[in-house]
């Protein structure tokens, strides 16, 4: 993996999010400065053909009420957000034409794509992002024209030309195995009409991720990138069958959910629970989370880093691109502190170890398939 070495943030950003301890200090002299510049842009990754950074956002929260809470007045704090993403070497952004929730079904979409309209800073950095998009394995579309139409109808909410990667939200081949040819041929369709630059799946398994590959490098359509929950909490067989299976092929690995829906932020305990229908699910997990949350924790402080940042370096440093959610700017803020460094080899194996000696794991995705 091209691992980034240093971050370039605008100088208040880096304070405020690249230390929790705020003691990062600018140089004190333009000499200084000029001797060792303390900003310095990072390597961008790259994916199919595509080129961007190592870590992207994941927008599912825009927009979707019932998990994450949502409000339309959230949505001046989301273009800062965007913004701060933006200006600081962000420009991966996911997000899938199922999220919202009821009448604010597409709304992540149409929030980006005005966010995207209304940037005022350099072009360049406008037409450099990235928008990755899922489009759900709904049972109604049942032909590759009607998949065709769902990437059009994503388009229209983006307001944008081209589509970054098109993704198959879920495979249908636990269900509805018929369906899945016809999602696949509507990857292709989309892909030879130029409305996507690149196509790419999300939960699907090692066996699964195989066939895709195999079918659509038959039509030469290569397959981008393939999502799938990674981190800490899920690097069960399955999913590093998954990342190995991506290595040898030439797909990038998407990390979804590397904070594990906030497990791994350390700001919970089995007395503390978030709000909502994570509850239930936090209530199971985290009791069995002490020995890696203890890693992350010893970790952190040495490195003068927080908790998620070392759990989200650790995607990162397993050559994956992990698209941390983002709903607050203290949370964005946060999330670009585990840019501009690196774990250790012996850091990495010892939360991995403590990974395993954690009896707390993720319940897998209902969608993902073998």
């Amino acid at each position: 993996m091209m691992a980034m070495k240093f971050s370039f943030l605008t100088p208040m950003a880096r304070i405020r999010c690249c230390s929790p301890s705020n003691q990062i200090s600018l140089p004190s002299s333009p000499l200084k400065a000029l001797k060792l510049p303390a900003f310095w842009p990072w390597q961008k990754v790259k994916m199919g053909p595509l080129s961007v950074s190592p870590m992207g956002f994941g927008t599912w929260a825009w927009g979707n009420q019932l998990l994450w809470g949502y409000q339309e007045s959230m949505d001046t704090e989301l273009q800062q957000i965007f913004i701060l993403a933006v200006e600081n070497g962000i420009n991966l952004f996911d997000t899938a034409d199922s999220y919202g929730t009821g009448r604010l079904n597409g709304q992540s979409e149409k929030l980006l794509g005005k966010f995207i309209r209304e940037f005022q800073g350099r072009r360049r950095i406008r037409e450099d992002i990235v928008i990755a998009t899922k489009f759900a394995a709904y049972p109604w579309r049942l032909t590759p024209g009607q998949f065709v139409k769902a990437c059009r109808a994503s388009l229209d909410r983006l307001q944008i030309e081209q589509i970054g990667i098109g993704q198959l939200h879920w495979s249908t081949a636990n269900y509805a195995p018929p369906q899945e040819l016809a999602l696949w041929d509507g990857l292709v369709a989309m892909y030879q009409k130029g409305l996507v630059r690149a196509v790419g799946v999300s939960n699907y398994g090692p066996k699964q991720l195989v066939k895709i590959h195999d079918y659509l490098k038959a039509r030469g359509v290569p397959l981008c990138s393939a999502q799938v929950q990674f981190s800490l909490l899920s690097i069960g067989e399955d999913q590093q069958e998954i990342k190995n299976i991506c290595d040898a092929l030439g797909i990038r690995l998407i990390s979804y959910s590397p904070l594990g829906l906030g497990m791994l932020t350390g700001k919970y305990t089995p007395s503390k629970l978030p709000s909502g229908p994570r509850s239930f699910l936090f209530r199971q997990i985290l009791p069995g989370l002490e020995p890696l949350l203890s890693s992350l924790r010893e970790i952190a402080q040495k490195r003068r880093k927080t908790i998620p940042q070392v759990a989200i370096n650790w995607c990162i440093s397993k050559g994956t691109i992990p698209i941390p959610g983002v709903k607050t700017l203290k949370q964005a803020e946060e999330n670009l502190g585990a840019l501009g460094w690196r774990l250790s080899s012996d850091e990495l194996l010892q939360l991995e170890y403590a990974a395993r000696e954690s009896p707390g794991k993720m319940i897998q995705n209902i969608f993902q398939t073998r």
